[in-house]
């Protein structure tokens, strides 16, 4: 077991053994602590979220934000962890999602959906509420070192999850998940940043970054009905709304290309909305825009290194 393993293993088994507010403080003081060191983490979170709020937000008061976007994310950690030790009454008790009855139709109906969702909130959340409610559930994890990938997807299996690797897998994970939807699941996509860079480019809160094509790829393919998800917390619970079935381009109207370049951005568009409603609540400490450098400054970034995409 290497020191990730390691590291992985122990937060699952030590978080779940604590009382949640111990577990909370605890969590909340790191979080702290590593707004105060502001390492390249703190300084990429400040850079993108400077990007979502606009130059005219006080320093402090952007500070403030970036604090509390750390802060949320550490509660993404720590409700991570915890996750599996919860019963099926507690996770539909610890997530709500405005817009239930529309997805709910959707499985009923046969038709599956596809969610594009961004990084915020909690995702693994919102997963383990769509499982516990009974609907089948799909969706892709990137690949991580041996060890600490098994026990990933372990974890979120044991939710009621199918997970797919990025690459690596048996079969293609586009070519499963058009499957999964034309048998009815659920499909959640983490959307709002590209892994590949074969990703598609898009306008997003003033500047150019690019995004996956898979979650625009899938509706126009199967014809499922795609939603995009905002995703926030409330004191209470980890909480999301979907908006649409976004429009889908009359397949006679342009090539596949440009069809999957506009649904990817009004994807885009829909992340950001929502982003900009909770920007404490979005996860992004890396970095975001093909203009940014290593520290979220404004100078070229080189493309991410190839992890595979849907």
């Amino acid at each position: 077991m290497n020191l990730t393993e390691a590291g992985f293993v122990a937060g699952w088994r030590l978080v779940r053994a604590l009382p949640r507010p111990v577990a909370a403080a605890a969590f909340r003081a790191g979080a702290d602590r590593a707004h105060r060191k502001d390492g390249g983490g703190t300084r990429r979170l400040r850079a993108n979220l400077r990007r979502v709020v606009g130059p005219e937000l006080p320093e402090a008061e952007l500070e403030a934000l970036v604090r509390d976007g750390m802060r949320s994310y550490a509660r993404y950690w720590l409700e991570a962890f915890r996750l599996p030790g919860l019963s099926r009454r507690e996770i539909l008790a610890g997530f709500r999602l405005d817009g239930a009855e529309i997805l709910a139709a959707d499985v009923a109906a046969g038709r599956g959906a596809v969610v594009a969702l961004p990084h915020a909130g909690n995702w693994d959340a919102a997963g383990a509420w769509v499982a516990a409610t009974g609907w089948p559930i799909t969706t892709v994890a990137e690949r991580l070192p041996d060890g600490v990938f098994e026990r990933f997807v372990a974890f979120r299996e044991a939710l009621g999850m199918e997970i797919l690797p990025s690459h690596g897998g048996p079969r293609p994970p586009f070519d499963v998940l058009v499957d999964r939807l034309r048998a009815g699941a659920v499909v959640p996509l983490l959307a709002d940043r590209d892994l590949s860079a074969r990703g598609v480019e898009v306008d997003f809160f003033g500047g150019r970054t690019r995004m996956p094509a898979g979650p625009a790829l899938l509706a126009i393919r199967t014809g499922a009905p795609l939603y995009v998800a905002s995703m926030w917390y409330e004191p209470d619970a980890a909480c999301a709304s979907i908006e649409g079935p976004l429009p889908l381009p009359d397949p006679d109207s342009a090539p596949l290309d440009a069809r999957v370049r506009a649904v990817t951005q009004r994807i885009a568009d829909g992340l950001a909305a929502g982003i900009a409603r909770h920007p404490q609540d979005w996860h992004m400490l890396q970095r975001m825009w093909l203009d940014q450098g290593p520290g979220g400054t404004s100078s070229p970034a080189q493309p991410p290194a190839t992890t595979g995409t849907v």
